[in-house]
């Protein structure tokens, strides 16, 4: 999931088994040849970004993006980027617009599903077999994932991604642990067109009482 506002940046706390794996993958594979597959074998969030801001060679910009509840069509959450951006700050992090940190109400942990609704930009080149892997993490371990794909985009167009997610059903219990915020709930957003990594986004998710 993307977003325009409320940077975040996590320290994570891995298991030597986690830390191994992700050195692995370091060592045997550039950004250039992370692949939709490894995406979907992730177990747990990235160390950092997995590809540079450049990767970007397609001029992809998201310009809103609106979570609802499926089944009462209410709006959770709405984000649109401002006509005019403003000015950055000298020695800004640029890898902080990769960073968002959303504030959902407890009730949206008890939806069974919702909706998205994502507008975007692409610039002069045509954009083929533009898939978004995201795999969702609760204390540092996978609890679910999603993969969408969006066939073929034309050069310097705005287009629209509409999805589904079905939530996993959770107990009580297990909705309370997430809603009390003392673990983190966090997730990797991938980006691939014709299968190369373009895009990676990282977010944390923060729950208030409705």
């Amino acid at each position: 999931i993307v977003g325009l506002s409320n940077w975040w940046c996590s320290v994570y706390h891995l298991s030597d088994e986690q830390k191994a794996y992700l050195e692995a993958m370091s060592e045997a594979k550039t950004w250039e040849k992370f692949s939709i597959a490894d995406a979907k074998s992730l177990q747990s969030p990235t160390k950092g970004f997995l590809c540079p801001i450049s990767a970007n060679v397609y001029g992809i910009d998201f310009l809103k993006f609106t979570i609802r509840d499926h089944t009462t069509n209410k709006i959770i959450f709405e984000v649109a980027k401002p006509k005019e951006m403003p000015k950055l700050p000298k020695g800004f992090d640029m890898d902080n617009l990769r960073r968002i940190e959303y504030k959902f109400p407890r009730s949206f942990l008890e939806c069974s599903t919702i909706a998205t609704s994502l507008i975007f930009q692409v610039g002069a080149k045509p954009v083929n077999k533009f898939v978004m892997v995201e795999r969702h993490y609760f204390k540092g371990k996978l609890i679910k994932s999603w993969d969408f794909t969006v066939g073929f985009c034309v050069p310097n167009s705005t287009n629209s991604w509409e999805a589904m997610y079905m939530l996993p059903k959770m107990d009580k219990e297990q909705i309370d642990e997430i809603a009390s915020n003392q673990y983190p709930s966090e997730s990797d957003s991938f980006y691939f067109v014709d299968g190369k990594l373009v895009m990676h986004n990282k977010a944390k998710y923060i729950y208030t009482k409705d």
